[in-house]
Formats: structure tokens, C-alpha cells, sequence
């Protein structure tokens, strides 16, 4: 911590004094040597991935575990900071590296655990898989090392992905409390080893992943407790008003079965066979079994805090940690954001006190003043970082998170009223860059935080998410949870590109996302760009205020490009929220929430002004590129439709607000167009299906004259997205732009852009 000066502000004569003064005791004098009063440099201890003995000289360094020995005497010891410097390497963790109380700095003093100068240090849990033979199916299979049981694989840095096959609808593959059907559809009857694979199944904004158990004719069986736990009836899975369980009206099918050698067809895909303990491969083009590296995650946490404080971890690289609960009959039955649901039995639970939240590579559990800093989060099957059990003034800052399995950041807990103990209170999570978390476990978010007072989420960038990005609050206004330790948070300065993405049918989500009442939390500066851009419904937000989320201030932030809602506050019981002064390409209903208000916002633009262009290239861990919005034409054109079905006039399709539709009646070659009010170059039309996504199998054609007779057209053969682009290479001379069916059927749009 750093200590205030008590100079205060020098100027005039007593700067001069000051200085004077300053050049006196720099020079020393016989009675007070410099040497005397000047603080200790550290005592340095040195660890290397194969160091052994107690030494921890340069010469001789130690092992991790014996490094922390060393390092704990002298703490006690010695009135000083002391540095534990890893030499460069991978260092083979097999259980974690466990620093407690005893291991933490004491008398103002600070451990550093850091890399070496020019060293790049890794802890990984992760083991080699090598002795690979060929298949003459062209596969290659190894044996697994004893002990591991593989969910994930790399191969040469890059992750292997498990055996998958097609989606299974809900008509075939259909699932009720006690399992579902389609063992004969999918081929599964006949498979060698159908207990080794997986269902995946995907609800909303939850995700589900069960072992099969066995099958018997149709009928297909699953793990218990995982697949209980995913279905409804347990009065544990969530709110009484919850229906995303798998056997609910929303469950519309398994999005796939997985690891099953019949399902081996794909370069880049493994199977892992339990009985055989063989992990098969389909080599990618140029791969050479023998010559690659291949790991998988054994080890689950790399690193544990627990009790400890005043410590500090610097530039060290975290890989290969596992995430073993999926593989077992536990499963993952997915409740939101990566937490799940565990164990056999357990307390009624609507709020999601007792759910459980994934294993990460570093844990710090009730620390204190604890800074992680430029580490190198990579390659996880799990997350990255968990600060739990009433961690405080503790940091994670400037690292990097990217190809893990499940989210970055996991901060706080879910017990809305813990003791003064046990809360989180003035965490940082700030200047981090998160790209690729929930590649496998897509209903995590980047970066979650649960009941956590002056929490400082700040100018990260985070990218390529499947569901939401940031994650602060929970709770769903069950009665428990509506008064709760939740205040003054701030999530600040982020940029949050390419989230929600839509290839993972992830739903009702947003790239900043609130749970819970929480006075004085600000959303601020924030620059969101594609969240749920490209969906195939109105789903999808920006600052996504859902349930009872409450007194949150949403200021001065930059949306564009929204599957749906720039900001949304849906419910009743969201009390007092205020969103002012953020810029948008839309527009949208006025907040819901009780008293909640929404003022001079810029809304609408198809330019990004100045200021909001400043605010958003100053979002972020570094400076990165603003995607500027597209000049719109149609937006002074004069529009109109073959015929209006109630009150969705062609007018809405240009009123720069995708919240509004436009509707014809069903009739044969319904029409939509927009008349630009003279011949203008054309080089894109961007179309947004309305609500209820009814524009399809449609052409799009661009006429200089109002009987379409010179019409270029391009056609749409499926349903139109949000939207739905095309491109005129060159640019096409029109004034007229049309939306056309190529059979019977309405037209409904909610926005049409056409770009010069």
C-alpha cells in the first residue's frame, strides 16, 4: 500500500527550504549514515521447474513447494519483502501450490511470487500424451498416462475438439424426467460403447452436458445425479418460475451427442475410450502424430491463496488446469453463467445459493491484499481465477485469459447476506484481456461476479464470448436476496466486442449483465460493439438490468450492432435505474423498472459523433479500432408495403429503431421497399427480421426506376437474420430498394439499412 505524503502541495520559499533540506540529507552526515536508514531490497529465493534441495540459490535453486518453504522462513524472519523469482519453464504441478497465512507478508511487508528477468515461468497440470499409433482408418490412438481420464486435448498449443455428430429435435430425441428418446434415430442403439459419450443439450441460457448410463431399445438413460438435477421437480434447479430444464416446454432438442468413436469423422476431433483407456485422433492436415506435442488437463487447481494476504503473483503462466466434474456422474447441469447445480440432495433452493461454481487454475479463498498481476491464463479446461470466502482488496490485473473452457473470472459468491467475513468487498479486476472463454461450457461468461460490495470491473477487453460478457449481481428477486450486501460496483472503461455469439444457442443474455438491487453501481464508458449481432430471433442485449437489478446509474457508454435491447429493464421490481448520455444505432422502450428513467441519450445515429468515438477508443486494456457505423439512406427515404396487417407500417423498417416491426398480411409475393428519393450507389442493404422472424425465402432488389424492369437481385433462400447482409461489390446505382417473398407469406421487418 502506498503512503500518503505528508508534504502536501511545496511551493515559494518552503519548496526552496524543502529542497535545501533534501540536498543535505542526500550528501548523509557522519552522525546519520545514508546506509543506516535505507530500507532493505529484497530477500530473493529461487525456484526452477526441476530445482531440488533447500538452497534456493541462483546455483542451486528449489522446487515450487521448497521455494515456499524458504520463502516462509524468511518472512518470519527477516523485517523485509521477499521475492520468489521461477526461473523459465514448465513447472509439472501435481497437486496445487498451496500458500496459506503462514506464507503471507507480515509488517507492511510483501511475497512476491514472480518470474526471473526475462523468464516466462508456466505452473501446468497438464500431462503428455505420446506413443501414438496408426489407425487404418487413418486415426491414431495412444494409450492414456495411468491415473488420467482425458476430457480435453491440445495439440501443439491448438485444442482438439471431442467427437461430435448432428442436433437431435425434441420430436426425436425427446426427453423427459427419466431420459429421452432416439436411440434408434441416431444410430446410438448400435454404437460399441454408448455409456462413454455425452448428450449436449442447450435451453435458453443454460447449458446441460450428461453422460449416457445405458440403452435399452428407443430409449436412452443418463447419470444420475446430473440428469436429475438438469430436469425439473428437484425445488432446487432455480425460481418456481423457471422452464429451462430439459424436460420443459423450452427444451427443443440436444444440440449433440459427443464422444462416441462412431462419431470420430472430422480432422481436429478425439475420443477418449474409458474401458480400452485409448484416446483416438484425427489428425489436422500437416499433423504428425509422433512429432506432436499432445497434453491433456489432469491437475485441477494450479494455485490456491487460502487465509493468505499482502502477496503477490507477477507474470506467471497458468495452462492445462482440468475441470473433472463434467466427466463424472455429477456432470454439468448447467443453472446460469457457469455455475451448476451438484449433489444428490440438497436444500430447496429458488435463489441459487448453493450452486457451484467451476474449478479454476488460481483460487484465492479470504484473501487479503493479494495483486495478481501480467499473468497468462491459457489452454484451461476449467476458468481462470476464483476470489471466494470473503476475499477482499485483492486484484487481478493486466493479464491475459484466452482458450479456456469455461469463463475468466469467477468473484464473490452466492449468499446474498454473508458474515462481515466472508463478504467480497473492494475487488479489482481491471486492464485483463479475456478472448475464447466458454469454448466448452457456453453458458459461462467472461467475467462473473456474484454479492460483492465496490467492486471494480475496469477496462478490460474481452472478445469471441458464446454468452454474456460481464456478469455482476444474482439473485432472480427471490425474497431472500432482495436485500442483500450488493452495492457500489463499478464496471468501467470495458470493451466488450463479439459476444452472444449465435452459433452457440446461448439466449437471453447481454455483453453487461445485472442481478439484485445494488445502490450506487455506475456502467460507465463502455464501449459494446455485436452483441447477439447476426441472431436468428429479437434476443440479445447491451446492459442487459435483468430482474431486480436496481439503483444502477448507465452513463456515457457506447452500444452498437444489438441482436435486440441497447439497454434493457424489463421487470417491475428493477426499481430506480437511470440510463443517460450513451450513444447507440438504435432505439428501445423506455425502461420498465419502477421509477427507473431514461435521459438525453443519443439515440438512432448511423454515425458515431466525436465524443462517443473518444470515449470508445479509450475502452479497453489497449487502444483497439471503433467500428464506425455505416451512413444509412433509407433513412430519409419514403418507405412502404405491399399491405399493413394492424398497426406495422412500412414506415418502422426506417425509423432507426430495431424494437419497432413493420407487417403485411400473408399473401403471394408480399413486398416491402423503400424509395431513396433519387439514384444513389448502393454497396450494402442490411435486413433485420422482425419479432417474429416471419421474412423468408425473399429476394432483395435494387432498381433505378420504380417498376423494377433494370432490378438487380440477390435472393435469401432461408429466414432473414439481424440482420441479414448483402453486398453489392461494386456499388449498384438504385433509388428503389425492395424486399420481395418468392412465395406466399408476410413480410415483417425491423429495420432496413441500405449503406452507400
Amino acid at each position: 500500500m502506498r503512503r500518503r505524503s505528508v508534504c502536501g502541495r511545496v511551493g515559494g520559499r518552503s519548496g526552496v527550504l524543502v529542497t535545501a533540506l533534501a540536498a543535505v540529507l542526500a550528501l548523509g552526515s557522519p552522525a546519520t549514515p545514508a546506509s543506516a536508514t535505507a530500507k532493505p531490497g529484497p530477500h530473493i529465493v529461487h525456484a526452477a521447474p526441476h530445482g531440488t534441495g533447500d538452497t534456493c540459490s541462483t546455483a542451486r535453486p528449489c522446487s515450487l513447494t521448497g521455494a515456499r518453504d524458504a520463502a516462509r522462513i524468511a518472512a518470519e524472519r527477516e523485517a523485509r519483502d521477499v521475492r520468489v523469482e521461477l526461473a523459465d519453464g514448465v513447472y509439472e504441478v501435481t497437486d496445487p501450490l498451496r500458500l496459506g497465512a503462514a506464507d503471507s507478508g507480515r509488517a507492511g511487508h510483501t511475497v512476491t511470487w514472480t518470474a526471473a528477468p526475462g523468464a516466462h515461468p508456466v505452473l501446468s497440470g497438464g500431462r503428455a500424451v505420446d506413443g501414438w499409433v496408426k489407425n487404418d482408418d487413418g486415426t491414431w490412438t495412444a494409450a492414456a498416462p495411468e491415473g488420467v481420464t482425458p476430457r480435453q486435448l491440445f495439440v501443439d498449443g491448438r485444442r482438439a475438439v471431442r467427437a461430435r455428430g448432428a442436433a437431435c429435435a425434441a420430436t426425436t430425441c425427446d426427453a423427459t424426467k427419466d431420459g429421452m428418446t432416439g436411440a434408434t434415430a441416431t444410430g446410438i442403439a448400435q454404437w460399441k460403447r454408448p455409456t462413454g459419450a455425452e448428450a449436449v443439450i442447450k435451453v435458453r441460457w443454460r447449458t446441460y452436458r450428461c453422460r449416457i448410463a445405458g440403452v435399452a431399445g428407443d430409449r436412452i438413460t443418463f447419470a444420475q445425479p446430473c440428469w436429475a438435477n438438469s430436469s425439473s421437480g428437484t425445488g432446487r434447479t432455480g425460481p418456481a418460475w423457471d422452464s429451462t430444464t430439459v424436460d420443459s416446454a423450452r427444451y427443443h432438442g440436444v444440440a449433440f451427442f459427443e464422444n462416441a468413436r462412431e462419431l470420430l469423422d472430422k480432422p481436429g476431433e478425439f475420443v477418449w475410450d474409458a474401458v480400452d483407456r485409448t484416446v483416438t485422433y484425427l489428425p489436422r492436415a500437416g499433423e504428425d502424430p509422433r512429432r506432436v506435442h499432445a497434453v491433456t488437463p489432469v491437475t485441477e487447481r494450479l494455485m490456491v491463496l487460502d487465509g493468505a494476504h499482502d502477496i503477490r503473483v507477477d507474470g506467471i503462466g497458468f495452462a492445462y488446469g482440468a475441470y473433472h466434474q463434467p466427466g463424472t456422474d455429477e456432470g454439468y447441469a448447467g443453472t446460469q453463467a457457469g455455475l451448476t447445480l451438484t449433489g444428490a440432495t440438497g436444500p430447496t433452493d429458488h435463489a441459487g445459493r448453493h450452486y457451484t461454481k467451476p474449478v479454476a487454475a488460481l483460487t484465492v479463498r479470504g484473501g487479503r491484499h493479494v495483486a495478481v498481476q501480467r499473468a497468462d491464463f491459457t489452454r484451461l479446461g476449467g476458468a481462470g481465477v476464483v476470489l471466494e470466502a470473503g476475499t477482499k482488496d485483492t486484484s487481478v490485473t493486466r493479464s491475459r485469459f484466452t482458450d479456456l473452457s469455461s469463463g475468466a473470472a469467477y468473484i464473490g459468491d452466492t449468499e446474498p447476506d454473508p458474515r462481515p467475513e466472508l463478504a467480497g468487498e473492494r475487488n479489482t479486476f481491471a486492464y485483463n484481456t479475456v478472448r475464447r472463454a466458454g469454448v466448452e461450457y457456453t453458458d459461462a461468461v467472461g467475467i462473473w461476479a456474484g454479492y460483492e460490495a465496490e467492486l471494480n470491473v475496469d477496462h478490460n477487453t474481452l472478445a469471441d464470448l458464446p454468452y454474456s460478457g460481464i456478469s455482476v449481481g444474482w439473485g432472480w428477486n427471490q425474497p431472500e436476496t432482495r436485500e442483500s450486501v450488493l452495492r457500489d460496483n463499478r464496471v468501467t472503461g470495458n470493451r466488450i466486442t463479439d459476444v452472444m455469439r449465435v452459433e452457440h444457442d446461448q439466449h437471453d443474455g447481454g455483453a453487461i449483465y445485472t442481478q439484485g438491487a445494488q445502490p450506487g453501481t455506475v456502467i460507465s464508458g463502455n464501449y459494446i460493439n455485436r452483441s447477439a449481432y447476426g441472431n436468428t430471433e429479437r434476443d440479445g442485449n447491451g446492459i442487459y438490468l435483468d430482474e431486480q437489478s436496481s439503483y444502477i446509474r448507465v452513463e456515457r457508454n457506447v452500444i452498437t450492432r444489438i441482436g435486440y435491447k441497447w439497454v434493457s429493464n424489463w421487470a417491475d421490481y428493477g426499481i430506480r435505474n437511470l440510463a443517460t448520455g450513451n450513444w447507440t444505432d438504435t432505439d428501445t422502450p423506455a425502461l420498465a423498472g419502477t421509477g427507473s428513467t431514461m435521459r438525453d441519450n443519443h439515440t438512432e445515429l448511423d454515425r458515431l459523433p466525436a465524443d462517443a468515438l473518444a470515449v470508445a477508443r479509450r475502452a479497453g486494456a489497449h487502444p483497439e479500432r471503433v467500428e464506425q457505423l455505416r451512413p444509412d439512406l433509407a433513412r430519409t427515404g419514403r418507405a412502404s408495403q405491399s399491405s399493413t396487417d394492424g398497426d406495422a407500417p412500412a414506415a418502422y423498417a426506417v425509423d432507426g429503431d430495431t424494437s419497432t416491426d413493420t407487417r403485411t398480411l400473408a399473401e403471394p409475393g408480399a413486398w416491402w421497399q423503400v424509395d431513396l428519393g433519387e439514384v444513389r450507389r448502393v454497396g450494402q442493404v442490411e435486413v433485420w427480421n422482425g419479432a417474429s422472424t416471419a421474412t423468408a425465402d425473399f429476394d432483395v432488389q435494387l432498381s433505378r426506376t420504380a417498376d423494377f424492369a433494370d432490378a438487380t437481385t440477390r435472393h435469401v433462400g432461408g429466414q432473414a437474420l439481424r440482420p441479414t447482409l448483402l453486398e453489392f461489390g461494386g456499388g449498384e446505382s438504385a433509388r428503389f430498394v425492395r424486399i420481395r417473398l418468392a412465395g406466399t407469406g408476410r413480410v415483417a421487418l425491423a429495420h432496413v439499412l441500405v449503406h452507400p
